[in-house]
């Protein structure tokens, strides 16, 4: 099966794929942090624009001006466009009428009062991860994931990645974006298992042709 993990730059969800014999294919404005092999350094509008074909696209649109988390900076975004910009890239993965299997992954944001809501929030304590991050899923083609490790939470009443308050304790960096964007292996793992026998179950023959000639050199 041909798989697209768009706008990831850890490798975790093309890797979970590709341990299972998928040809897939990560792209993002950023290099990978696993390096150049099957991925696109390149924007997702680009990528597309190549009409190659894909059987299953897993976005993850940035959610920085549209997660209700940043909501205390709503106005200032809503006047200088950038809450527009992230809601219309957002949007672009809701209409790729040519991929049969789509699914978008944000955290809690505008767009399930904007668009419409999510098919699942899912967290990574229902995958062997013992944080709590509620993660949303639109899905075209893709039955819901199913929890693979339900952990009990800890007695002290907060996950690993929690404060007592409740509140996310990793602190003020430049890499704290791209941590908290980073996949769980756990919930990748989930993905590839589940969402490719489904999606191979749903489809009798792929003729799509084979990547030759990009062989990972990053664009």
């Amino acid at each position: 099966m041909r798989v697209l993990v768009a706008c990831e730059r850890s490798g975790v969800g093309r890797q979970a794929f590709r341990a299972l014999g998928h040809d897939a294919w990560s792209c993002d404005l950023e290099p990978a942090d696993d390096g150049p092999l099957y991925h696109f350094h390149a924007d997702v509008k680009e990528v597309l624009a190549q009409q190659l074909y894909w059987d299953l696209l897993i976005g993850h649109p940035p959610c920085t001006h549209i997660a209700v988390s940043g909501a205390a900076h709503f106005a200032a975004k809503r006047a200088d466009g950038r809450q527009q910009e992230g809601i219309d890239f957002f949007m672009r993965f809701t209409r790729l009428d040519n991929i049969p299997h789509v699914c978008i992954e944000n955290p809690v944001c505008i767009m399930s009062t904007l668009w419409r809501k999510p098919d699942q929030i899912i967290q990574p304590w229902q995958f062997g991860h013992p944080e709590s991050k509620a993660t949303c899923l639109w899905l075209k083609g893709l039955p819901k994931l199913v929890p693979t490790c339900v952990l009990p939470k800890p007695a002290c009443g907060y996950w690993e990645n929690q404060t007592p308050s409740g509140q996310n304790k990793l602190g003020p960096s430049k890499d704290r974006a791209a941590i908290r964007a980073r996949t769980y292996s756990g919930i990748a793992s989930a993905m590839a298992n589940q969402w490719g026998k489904a999606c191979e179950a749903a489809t009798d023959v792929f003729t799509s042709p084979l990547f030759d000639g990009y062989g990972g050199v990053p664009w």
